[in-house]
């Protein structure tokens, strides 16, 4: 029961950042999810790849909670999420295989080091050029094509890139976090079915597990952030934008050092 109310507790907070940040939650749930996984004495040498996995499989459910959120208050940009998904839904395929084939300490350093470089880039807040717009179907596409793959190999939903190259590109900020939303369902879409492809050739997975997700952690993070998220989005629609991007980073810096210290 313990760890169904721990499972919960995640989801509650993984869904009040989706729907207040846009963020699909990996970077929140992934090192949670090490961290419960290593104390129910889940294989060591498949946890981390069933933590990306399963954060990856919640995020299918939070996104929708987000999206919904948003969309009723006109912060979404459609044009731009019609034109990255198709780049999205390759990207993820192929991001999940190449999670398959690295040690998990590279794993964590790469996450670490693009989720800082990342939050850094919030934090300088440097005001785009006037005249630069998002680009064309062909631009964005190939834009979620990268997003998709390091989103699906790092369980992130893929605002920390998508939210800051729209304010590069001069979406304001409300409407950057929900089309964030948005892209993040295709790139968890991807990102699942890719886990459970692979980690269905895997021996050794504990019960209850498709492939890479362990269900038991989906189910009880879901169930939570479903209901939160509505509450993140009406958060979002509060607060000042220089105040969003200040927690953007904050909280990048925090769990991409805490994924990292995990595997040192």
């Amino acid at each position: 029961m313990e760890w169904w109310l721990g499972y919960a507790a995640v989801g509650a907070v993984v869904g009040f950042f989706a729907g207040m940040l846009g963020i699909g939650g990996g970077a929140i749930m992934v090192p949670l999810l090490v961290w419960f996984f290593e104390a129910q004495g889940l294989p060591k040498a498949h946890i981390l790849h069933l933590a990306v996995g399963t954060a990856m499989a919640t995020i299918l459910f939070t996104s929708v909670a987000s999206v919904r959120a948003h969309a009723a208050r006109g912060a979404i940009r459609w044009d731009i999420a019609r034109n990255i998904t198709p780049g999205i839904l390759t990207g993820g395929l192929v991001g999940s295989w190449i999670a398959s084939f690295i040690p998990p300490l590279l794993f964590a350093a790469l996450f670490t080091a693009v989720i800082y470089i990342a939050a850094t880039n919030l934090l300088l807040n440097r005001n785009p050029k006037p005249s630069r717009a998002p680009p064309g179907f062909a631009g964005m596409s190939a834009f979620g094509f990268l997003v998709s793959a390091f989103s699906a190999f790092a369980a992130i939903g893929g605002a920390f890139m998508t939210v800051p190259f729209m304010l590069w590109c001069n979406v304001p900020m409300l409407q950057a976090i929900g089309t964030a939303a948005v892209i993040g369902f295709p790139i968890a879409l991807s990102g699942t079915i890719g886990f459970v492809a692979i980690g269905l050739r895997e021996t050794g997975l504990p019960p209850y597990s498709v492939g890479f997700v362990y269900l038991p952690g989906m189910v009880g993070i879901v169930a939570a952030s479903m209901l939160v998220a509505p509450l993140g989005a009406a958060a979002a629609h509060r607060l000042p934008t220089m105040w969003l991007k200040r927690i953007f980073a904050l909280l990048f810096y925090v769990m991409a050092t805490r994924m990292l210290i995990t595997f040192l």
